[in-house]
């Protein structure tokens, strides 16, 4: 589908246009991203009693884990294009905001439904954290220099993603379960200032051909994701496995992962 008239990214390096004093003040904004994304895949598992206690909603509480990663799994291609065309910076940005709008929000929650809604938001913005990151960070640094940012940020995620039950189970406990929520804002705020005045990444070209971003297609994966993923977490649970809405939900996912295939084949750039 035709975005409209966009400019392109210009062939241009970020890492000269940001400057060396500059990008340790990036790196530690890369690396609060990073926490945060990883920190909210599993900052939730500890504070399920004490949300399910509040809330309701013990059937379906799961999806407050399957909601988010399905939205960050699904737009991570799509903010990959995303960056590609309109720069990293304004992308990781946007998603960092939407991250923080959806963690307050959830913050703000008055049942499961809701709650779990808004973490499907708070996921749309974290597949912008955890995809661009990575791209960004390789923007900055050398060939040779890549594997040890890289590195750096896999640690940031792997002790984020250990800490995250620990940290929820301290805050739920001690504190109030939306305090899991709320944590993020100061961080997250921190992050996209450090972003803002530090990170310049060189003038875009207007000249190019028109981008052509695939939301068809990433409309369709995310509903074949969310379809097959019902199916896997509902069933045993809300209906039989040998049951007509079991085989209804894969039926409907079969039949959208055959349309995802059918659109990216004809995509322009899928």
């Amino acid at each position: 589908m035709d975005s409209g008239r966009r400019t392109r990214p210009a062939t241009g390096d970020t890492a000269q246009h940001t400057g060396t004093e500059r990008r340790g003040a990036v790196v530690a904004a890369l690396m609060l991203a990073m926490a945060l994304a990883a920190l909210d895949s599993t900052i939730v598992s500890t504070a399920v009693p004490q949300i399910v206690g509040d809330l309701g909603g013990f059937s379906v509480f799961s999806w407050l884990f399957s909601g988010y990663l399905l939205a960050v799994t699904v737009t991570l291609p799509v903010y990959g294009k995303l960056s590609d065309t309109f720069g990293r910076k304004p992308v990781l940005i946007a998603g960092c905001a939407l991250f923080l709008a959806g963690s307050l929000l959830c913050a703000l929650a008055w049942n499961m439904g809701a709650l779990i809604a808004f973490r499907i938001i708070q996921g749309l913005g974290g597949g912008a954290l955890q995809g661009t990151v990575q791209t960004l960070a390789a923007d900055l640094y050398p060939l040779e220099q890549r594997p040890k940012i890289q590195a750096k940020l896999s640690t940031v995620w792997a002790t984020s993603a250990v800490a995250g039950p620990a940290v929820g189970g301290i805050l739920a406990g001690y504190a109030d379960w939306r305090w899991i929520f709320l944590v993020n804002l100061p961080v997250g705020a921190v992050a996209m200032w450090l972003l803002a005045r530090h990170l310049h990444e060189p003038q875009r070209d207007t000249s190019g051909a028109r981008p052509r971003i695939d939301w068809a297609g990433a409309l369709a994966v995310f509903a074949c994701g969310g379809v097959l993923l019902t199916a896997l977490v509902q069933g045993g649970v809300a209906w039989p496995w040998l049951s007509w809405p079991s085989t209804a939900f894969f039926g409907t996912g079969l039949a959208l992962v055959l349309l995802v295939v059918v659109i990216e084949r004809r995509a322009a750039e899928p």
